[in-house]
């Protein structure tokens, strides 16, 4: 107890307490100052729990913060097991109870805020099922479930990348690298518009482009739309190809399938149904049930010790000694009828017995049976979703195998053919090369020949001159195309503006209409709210009124059982200091009476009397330790005497109905029996 209080003391003196107790004043605190500790520790692992209990109810005090513990998961333990004993310690600020509280949540304050902070979020709150019968409340349990679940996986998330080992030199790293990025494409943007405003008509170009680009993308997810609906029309077709095989498959195992036959496979089920309603399951029910009456007889026994075993022992001997008895009369009786009964007994409870582990092995087989279909269940749906098509089985399979041939005998020529044309492209590939060699020799002589006459580069000068040329031709070709192409774009722009504008003129006439209405609407609407601000100012300040009508009377109440609760410790205090006073009258007065009647002085005499009492006692617990072994040793030397006699009286017993004659010696004038 000390190592805890000490723990807690030095805990409250750091951060973010600071209470700067030391061990005797915080033993000292009076219980009032010792739940607003307790109430402090709370506040500082939920936020919520700050509250100055000098205005709040003990009741309210002890609800809020079994509230809490119950939340964070707090197991009271010692003497405060029972809960209605704890709640009464909480209530008075027990130290017993309070202290294992205040060390258990100093113990691990980062944990249980976590736990407190998650608390607000995933404490499902449970709606009566007769409230969820409306659509509205069932549909907002329904998201409120679901956003639970969100936060779940988005605080998942953020804890996986708390711990993931992002460090923030990388991070700025990469933010400067953006930054830098950016900077270069804001200035590519300002280049290009410079570039552009020199052109003709610029701005409505860019919206054209704009109004261009917007309709590539939308044509873009209009192709999505479309390839989703197609996978979605694939998926359905298979579907129902699915359903179609399985219809054909129950089809075709009906038609198979005999009246006889499906009458017998129905009668066995049946039969096998009822033997389990009937026999087995009962059997198990009752064999449960005296396990588990077995089981809560021996619960509520109290602990048992080792003469209460031996007693059990003994007892357990003497019935194995009846039920032996019982077994030899009913063997020397030899009834013949009890025999053959017997026997047919073992027969039928062997037959019973073989019964029944044939259920269970068939028990046992239909589950594998089921558990075998669903993973071939699973293996097919595996097999569709990986390349779309179905296991093939019987003839169909025969089919698939000899399309497989074909299409390998068809696959062998078309290697045979892919290896005569890679024949044929080495060749190529080799006159190619010795082509390039050839042109590279004529090019060299023909700059030697260029340099003899004195016009060394003509022949490069004239091959840039038409490649220039033909590349000139080539983005006139373009240039002339784009244009052809934004002049027709722009007839297209035109006629879809004008399009709309006929579209949007009806329209536009609709929506005049709904304007008047709407000023209309908006006027009344205006005049109704006014009416009710007016409604709700005096309803409001009404409220505000009852409101702290309520407020005082809380506090009244408050200041009562503050008043009544300081009485009280008054009451206690006065009696304590009356019971001091008279034991330091007592313990100073000189009168040998009045000093007997002290407390202290009985105390000691108490002590006095029980340590002469534990040494009389350790005293006799040395002389009973000492001669243990020998009583013992002694008292199951009498146990297997009296056992010996009882079989010895028994066996005469047993003798004397067989012979109805028991034999009597004179000896000594004494009658003697012989054994």
């Amino acid at each position: 107890m000390s190592d805890q209080i000490k723990f807690i003391v030095d805990s409250l003196n750091k951060e973010p307490f600071r209470k700067n107790y030391n061990l005797i004043t915080f033993d000292s605190l009076e219980p009032m100052q010792l739940l607003q500790v307790l109430s402090d520790v709370l506040a500082e692992i939920d936020p919520k729990q700050l509250v100055d209990i000098r205005e709040e109810m003990p009741e309210q005090t002890a609800k809020r913060m079994l509230n809490l513990l119950g939340i964070l998961k707090y197991k009271p333990s010692g003497n405060a097991t029972d809960m209605s004993t704890f709640r009464q310690g909480l209530v008075i600020g027990s130290k017993p109870v309070i202290y294992p509280v205040l060390h258990w949540l100093l113990q691990r304050p980062n944990e249980l805020k976590k736990r407190a902070y998650l608390a607000r979020f995933l404490i499902k709150l449970e709606v009566p099922t007769e409230f969820l019968q409306d659509e509205i409340v069932a549909d907002t349990n329904k998201q409120y479930e679901e956003l639970m679940e969100t936060f779940k996986t988005l605080h998942k998330e953020y804890e996986q990348l708390k711990t993931s080992g992002f460090s923030t030199a990388e991070i700025r790293k990469d933010i400067s690298a953006m930054e830098e990025e950016k900077d270069q494409l804001i200035k590519r943007v300002e280049h290009l518009k410079k570039r552009v405003e020199t052109a003709q008509n610029h701005q409505w170009m860019l919206k054209i482009a704009r109004q261009f680009r917007v309709e590539k993308e939308r044509e873009e997810y209009l192709a999505q739309q479309k390839q989703e609906q197609k996978n979605q029309l694939f998926h359905a077709v298979q579907r129902l190809q699915r359903v179609q095989n399985q219809l054909k498959g129950m089809r075709q195992t009906a038609a198979d399938a005999k009246p006889e036959s499906l009458m017998k496979r129905l009668e066995e089920e049946i039969k096998f149904n009822l033997y389990m309603v009937t026999e087995k399951f009962p059997k198990e029910i009752e064999n449960k049930k005296n396990e588990l009456h077995f089981l809560q007889k021996v619960v509520s026994e109290p602990a048992m010790g080792h003469s209460d075993l031996l007693e059990l022992e003994s007892k357990i001997n003497e019935i194995n000694t009846e039920v032996n008895q019982l077994i030899e009369k009913k063997v020397m009786r030899n009834e013949p009828i009890e025999g053959k009964l017997s026997l047919y007994r073992q027969q039928a409870s062997i037959i019973s017995r073989k019964k029944e582990a044939k259920a269970e092995e068939l028990q046992e087989a239909k589950e594998k049976l089921a558990s075998l279909e669903r993973e071939a269940s699973v293996k097919r749906n595996q097999t569709r979703e990986f390349d779309g098509t179905e296991v093939l089985k019987g003839d169909e399979f025969k089919r698939y195998v000899n399309k497989l041939r074909s299409k390998s005998t068809v696959f062998k020529k078309k290697h045979q053919i892919i290896a005569e044309l890679k024949a044929e492209f080495g060749l190529l590939q080799r006159t190619e090369e010795l082509l390039k060699q050839r042109h590279e020799n004529i090019q060299q002589q023909l700059e030697t020949m260029e340099e003899k006459k004195g016009i060394s580069g003509y022949s490069y000068t004239q091959e840039e001159l038409e490649r220039v040329s033909a590349l000139k031709s080539e983005v006139d070709e373009m240039k002339g195309r784009t244009l052809d192409d934004m002049s027709e774009m722009v007839k297209k722009l035109n006629s879809l503006v004008s399009e709309k504008k006929s579209a949007l003129v009806s329209v536009i006439k609709e929506l005049r209409q709904l304007r008047q209405k709407c000023q209309e609407l908006t006027q009344e609407c205006d005049e109704k709210k006014s009416q009710y601000d007016s409604c709700a100012a005096g309803l409001e300040s009404n409220r505000s009124k009852l409101e702290q009508v309520r407020r005082l009377r809380e506090e009244c109440l408050q200041e009562e059982s503050r008043y009544h609760y300081t009485n009280c410790m008054i009451k206690n205090l006065e009696v304590q200091l009356h019971c001091t006073t008279d034991e330091m009258k007592a313990y100073i007065s000189s009168d040998q009476e009045e000093k007997r009647k002290a407390i202290r002085e009985q105390y000691t005499k108490n002590i006095a009397e029980q340590e002469n009492l534990g040494k009389k006692l350790r005293e006799k617990q040395k002389v009973v330790r000492e001669s243990h072994g020998p009583n013992m040793k002694q008292a199951k030397m009498w146990r297997d005497l009296e056992q010996l006699m009882e079989c010895k009286k028994q066996c005469f017993l047993k003798q004397q109905s067989q012979t109805s004659i028991g034999q009597v010696i004179q000896e000594g004038g004494e009658d003697r029996l012989i054994l």
